[in-house]
């Protein structure tokens, strides 16, 4: 018997271990839910959880090297939470608590109201662009429920009525200052879930002052903002673009893909383009608060996430150097050009009116945008300042209007190593075949081209180095305008480059046109009649004929990493959008053809490179149209081994001088960057076409 006890002691231990547990859970069950039941119902029906959201870090934008363009800097801001305000605290109070300690730091909050008190103390209508808005919305039924013709006194007593203000009525200032902080917290949605920003941007003494206060003001804290930090605003703001508040229509768009009423979006350039890659994932958390307002936990369901980096194929040297130079070179046009009209004694046509430009410089093994540059430009950093965005809109130069990737101009003779390739492909001429240059050329008296000098005999090798308008306007003629415009589209001419930002399509001559009669051709061949294109679809096409025929995709998108750049998330490949399959040798043609009017003295651009170091191949071109003539040079280097494309456009520049002096500041500033010159090489004036 002893043994048998022996033999299962320990069995009936565990099983005596079991039951007293068991019995143990059943007691303290019965005591939750049968006698302390009613009281942890009314606990738990009394406990309101909410879930908050966090705002995350927009990612940064940086040039191809990794320097800074648009990054981030901490901020501080003072948030009223109204999950902590309980029991005799109001809204009105904490805000009055706040405006003491402000007005003691002569520190601003935000102040949106778009009504303001005069120097007699009477309510007067904010007097901006944006006030008329904030008006119409404030007046309707959702609102305040105004009519049209309410006055100032009329929206200060529904304001006053709205928000429990009539105490304060007696000081006027004061009851208008809590008006207007109510009425932002009403606009931004402010609630249980959604803490009220009331001031941005503390210095550090008064972020020690409020942290102090929020001791005893749990309501009122200090966060930590992300602000958006543009490190030049002139360097590239047709290109950056700019953040902002979603709108009504963006926020319907854009809710489904996770973002809140109050998040910012971006507005044009990269900001726009790469909004997927660069706004960041928001954070969450959940707060548990009881009945009588107490938070009694908060724990983090999931952290913020920043957005990505955005690499540009930008290089921010290079694009100093042709924002420097575009404006320098435009400057010295503009100048030369009133010199020579004042000593014709009021003629123009001289570069008098020469105010504009753009300039692009690609990479040619990935057609990637190295620089682009537009002149007049702007500050993107002031965009959002009313006063200075209506100066632009003002301003007849166009600082706003991005000339690089939109502005259309008429090419001028650049067009023709088009042109020639063309010719020699179909087997409309050979190398060799010459045609007599008389100056004037008539075959179509209605479309005569006039030559600037009488030429001779020309093959298309001394066609391209002096510019003959006569050898071209009989190859485009033999050729025709449907066979001219087939090889242009395939270069890119009239054809949105790929660009991830905005770009205009330009216009080609015979399939645009809307009428065409056969003298036009001749015109075309030259590179007037209906052709306007962008400078990124000429540097684009400079770089085809580089490239040796394959047309890449133009990008201003290197990559995309993480935010701490340490991963890839996305990196841009070269894609050949055109493999034109050119003859090799039709093409050395062509390209050593271009390589002299560099090099050959008879060469137009010969007196702006003849003592450059690295060998360039290029081309001249003048468009004639209201005013001086349009300038354009486009060039690749080096001639044996492309590395580089360059289009220069000057707006009236009259003399090509200058839009080589462009080109030339760029190859320096690529070729010998440790030597990048101080001040534009000097350039001595050619004849050009």
């Amino acid at each position: 018997m002893g043994k048998l006890i022996k033999e299962y002691k320990r069995p009936l231990i565990c099983l005596a271990l079991v039951i007293i547990f068991f019995v143990c859970f059943v007691a303290r069950l019965f005591d939750w839910q049968i006698i302390q039941g009613e009281y942890y119902r009314e606990e738990v029906a009394t406990t309101a959880n909410y879930r908050l959201t966090s705002d995350a870090t927009r990612g940064e934008i940086v040039d191809k090297n990794g320097v800074a363009i648009e990054t981030n800097t901490t901020v501080y801001s003072v948030i009223i939470d109204k999950l902590y305000i309980s029991g005799d605290l109001t809204v009105n109070s904490v805000i009055l608590r706040l405006f003491e300690v402000f007005e003691q730091m002569e520190a601003k909050w935000i102040d949106t109201l778009p009504l303001v008190l005069d120097k007699n103390e009477n309510y007067q209508f904010r007097d901006d662009e944006n006030s008329a808005f904030a008006l119409e919305k404030l007046r309707s039924s959702e609102y305040l429920n105004l009519g049209v013709y309410a006055t100032a006194d009329d929206y200060m007593k529904a304001l006053v009525s709205r928000y429990d203000l009539e105490e304060y009525e007696a000081d006027k200032e004061l009851c208008r200052n809590l008006a207007s902080v109510r009425y932002n917290m009403e606009m931004c949605l402010f609630s249980s879930t959604n803490p009220y920003t009331f001031a941005e941007e503390l210095s550090a003494e008064l972020s020690a002052i409020i942290s102090e206060l929020s001791q005893s003001l749990p309501c009122i804290d200090i966060t930590t903002v992300s602000k958006r930090i543009c490190v030049d605003g002139t360097l590239m703001p047709h290109i950056l673009g700019v953040t902002g508040p979603l709108t009504a229509e963006e926020y319907d768009e854009n809710k489904d893909k996770g973002y809140s009423y109050d998040d910012i979006i971006g507005k044009f350039g990269i900001e726009l383009a790469m909004e997927d890659y660069l706004k960041g994932e928001g954070g969450t958390k959940t707060v548990s608060k009881n009945s009588d307002g107490t938070v009694i936990s908060v724990v983090d369901v999931e952290p913020a996430k920043p957005g990505n980096t955005v690499y540009l194929t930008i290089d921010k040297h290079l694009q100093e150097v042709a924002n420097e130079s575009l404006a320098k070179n435009i400057k010295e046009a503009q100048a030369a050009g009133l010199e020579l009209s004042a000593q014709s004694g009021g003629e123009k046509g001289f570069g008098e009116d020469c105010t504009a430009g753009a300039v692009v410089m690609l990479d040619v093994d990935t057609f990637g945008v190295l620089a682009a540059s537009s002149y007049p430009s702007y500050d993107i950093t002031k965009y959002n300042d009313g006063d200075y965005y209506t100066s632009l809109l003002n301003d007849k130069k166009l600082p706003l209007y991005d000339r690089a990737f939109s502005g259309s101009f008429a090419p001028g003779s650049v067009v023709k190593p088009a042109v020639a390739i063309a010719a020699l492909e179909e087997g409309t001429v050979s190398e060799y075949t010459p045609v007599t240059c008389t100056k004037r050329y008539d075959y179509y008296p209605s479309n005569v081209v006039n030559c600037m000098g009488y030429h001779g005999p020309l093959d298309v090798y001394g066609a391209l180095t002096r510019s003959c308008n006569y050898y071209f306007a009989e190859v485009g003629r033999l050729l025709g305008i449907n066979t001219m415009y087939l090889y242009m589209e395939k270069f890119g001419l009239g054809e949105k480059t790929g660009l991830e930002v905005y770009e205009t399509q330009g216009f080609l001559a015979g399939r645009d046109s809307v009428s065409w009669l056969p003298g036009n051709t001749v015109q075309a061949a030259i590179g007037q009649s209906d052709n306007t294109f962008t400078p990124v679809q000429l540097a684009t096409y400079v770089a085809t004929i580089a490239n040796d025929g394959v047309r890449l995709r133009t990008h201003l998108v290197d990559k995309v990493t993480t935010y701490d750049r340490e991963k890839v998330v996305m990196q841009t490949e070269p894609e050949v959008v055109e493999d034109m399959q050119l003859t090799p040798y039709n093409l050395s043609v062509v390209q050593t053809a271009m390589r002299n009017v560099i090099a050959d003295e008879a060469g137009t651009a010969y007196w702006s490179f003849y003592d450059y170091e690295i060998p360039i191949a290029g081309k001249t071109g003048t468009a004639e149209n209201t005013g001086s003539d349009h300038t354009a040079f486009i060039c690749y280097a080096p001639y044996d081994d492309p590395e580089v494309a360059i289009a220069v456009v000057l707006e009236h520049g009259a003399k090509g001088m200058y839009s080589m002096g462009v080109a030339r500041d760029l190859l320096d500033a690529y070729f010998f960057p440790e030597e990048t010159a101080s001040s534009p090489t000097d350039t001595t004036a050619s004849p050009q076409n």
